[in-house]
């Protein structure tokens, strides 16, 4: 049925069992993106899987949904909203079963990657509905609505995560989206509208797509495995050239493409373009915080999965409060200084935490994560506010699927990167504690003198001792050189924050309304 018979058949109140529909399928990926990084210690303990490899359980999601953004149109173009939304839900509750159900460490990273491709598809579908079926006036309040199953999933999605992984276990946490995809397909089926046969479908850029996820696909592993190959291996050294040799040759056929996947030359619009590399860098420490945060409280201080989701639960709840608000204030006041007043929050808060240890009260950690997503719940409707307004009304759909796809990807790159910075850095840290204990230091001096003590009360000869004491010492370095890498890699996004107030400057330099001179991009 189309639109306009759904309207027919349930009057005004069509427009909330549309919005509702589309709820229920986001809350479901935005649920899935986040449930899982509380249960990433166990999972690696359960397969045994390193660090650079563990980080794939978020990379494997994040990578294809960013790619997957760019089918969206066409899928909806091809099968119709209706199919097309209940189809990527459907395969979604596969890859979910698959992931819960794995029995090696690469089933559970192609579970991951297949939901976050589907991800990828259903949220701009879920944005389209709400633009269809609300008058131009009332999208506000329908954007509103919507983005509260947008916020809720990242909210409460690490301690829900939490509860079922210290009461039943990690494989729980992929189960747990599956109502609410059963209940989306059940609304779909009745409330989504189906295709109109009059539309025309157009040619998918499957060579743009292909050239796309080679590019990212032998970019991310390169610098997932560098460290443990070799960064001057043949592999790595083959992986970054065909990498890069990929993206040029996307840049230059979406130049020349009649239907391109990626319309590159919006990104000639100055203002625009600092917008896109705004969100590049958001994506790259929202999801990257996200990803390091649950690790560190749980094999750092200690704490249990419940416990690591309920001190992210309270920042959730902070940023969905103040998502509201920037929406609010970004229509009366400069996108770029909100965007700026966010980057600086988020540049304080991942300070403070990289000062944050073992002995670091929970509190603590508790606020300074709240001040960060305080900063994530203004700057992003303020990125995609003042992004769009510096293009003409034309590009506004392509730049907003431009920007989301910049955003995703920073998210992809983000983690990867900081994963790789942590075993670097956790390395480092490691090496140099190890040439520390010399028979000249006194800390380790000491610290032997109390374990051969213990020993020596216990019973134990001096030729018994001496392995139990470099064991112990061993260990002790290995979780002070673990500890030392999270605070690099804190202080590594800090860094990053404080970067982006360069593009800001440069969006607020070129801002401009969508009705002004900005040249029209053909």
């Amino acid at each position: 049925m189309s639109t306009d018979s759904l309207f027919e058949q349930y009057g005004p109140a069509y427009k909330w069992l549309a919005t509702a529909t589309a709820m229920l399928g986001t809350l479901s990926m935005t649920l899935a993106t986040t449930i899982v990084n509380v249960a990433i210690p166990d999972i690696m303990g359960n397969f045994g899987m390193t660090q650079t490899k563990a980080q794939w359980l978020s990379t494997g999601f994040l990578a294809p949904m960013a790619a997957f953004m760019l089918v969206s149109a066409w899928t909806l173009q091809r099968f119709g909203m209706k199919w097309a939304y209940i189809g990527a839900v459907a395969i979604f509750m596969v890859a979910a079963v698959i992931g819960g159900m794995s029995q090696s460490e690469n089933m559970i990273i192609f579970s991951r990657m297949l939901q976050g491709a589907m991800a990828g598809i259903v949220q701009p579908l879920a944005m389209t509905v709400i633009f269809t079926v609300f008058p131009e006036r009332q999208r506000g309040i329908g954007m509103g609505i919507y983005g509260i199953g947008v916020i809720l999933g990242p909210a409460i999605g690490p301690a829900v995560g939490g509860v079922l992984v210290d009461w039943i276990s990690w494989r729980a946490v992929f189960f747990m989206p599956l109502p609410a995809c059963l209940l989306a397909i059940v609304f779909a089926l009745f409330f989504a509208p189906g295709k109109d046969d009059e539309s025309a479908s157009n040619d998918f850029d499957w060579f743009g797509f292909a050239l796309l996820c080679l590019f990212i696909g032998c970019l991310l592993s390169a610098i997932s495995n560098g460290q443990r190959i070799g960064w001057d291996s043949l592999e790595i050294v083959s992986l970054f050239v065909v990498a890069l040799t990929s993206f040029s040759g996307f840049i230059i056929w979406e130049l020349v493409s009649p239907r391109p996947l990626l319309n590159i030359r919006i990104f000639g619009v100055p203002g625009f373009a600092a917008g896109s590399a705004i969100a590049f860098c958001f994506g790259f420490g929202l999801f990257g915080s996200t990803y390091l945060i649950p690790i560190f409280v749980q094999d750092i201080q200690g704490y249990t999965a419940t416990t690591a989701g309920l001190l992210l639960m309270p920042a959730g709840i902070i940023m969905a409060a103040a998502f509201p608000l920037a929406g609010y204030m970004t229509d009366r006041v400069s996108a770029p200084g909100i965007i700026a007043g966010g980057m600086l929050l988020l540049a304080v808060s991942c300070w403070a935490l990289s000062w944050a240890d073992v002995s670091t009260l929970p509190w603590v950690i508790m606020f300074w994560i709240a001040v960060g997503r305080l900063g994530f719940g203004f700057g992003l409707p303020a990125i995609s506010t003042g992004s769009l307004r510096t293009l003409n009304i034309s590009l506004v759909s392509q730049g907003s699927g431009a920007n989301s796809f910049a955003r995703q990807l920073g998210g992809a790159l983000g983690v990867n990167l900081l994963s790789l910075g942590l075993d670097v850095r956790t390395t480092h840290h490691a090496r140099a504690f190890t040439d520390a204990q010399t028979v000249n230091n006194p800390i380790a001096l000491e610290l032997l003198s109390k374990i051969q003590a213990m020993g020596a009360s216990m019973g134990l000869s001096p030729d018994q001792l001496v392995p139990v004491s470099h064991q112990f010492l061993k260990q002790i370095i290995e979780f002070q050189a673990y500890a030392r890498g999270f605070q690099d890699s804190f202080l590594l996004l800090s860094f990053v924050f404080i970067f982006t107030l360069v593009p800001v400057v440069v969006m607020y330099r070129a801002k401009q309304p969508a009705h002004s001179s900005t040249p029209v991009v053909r």
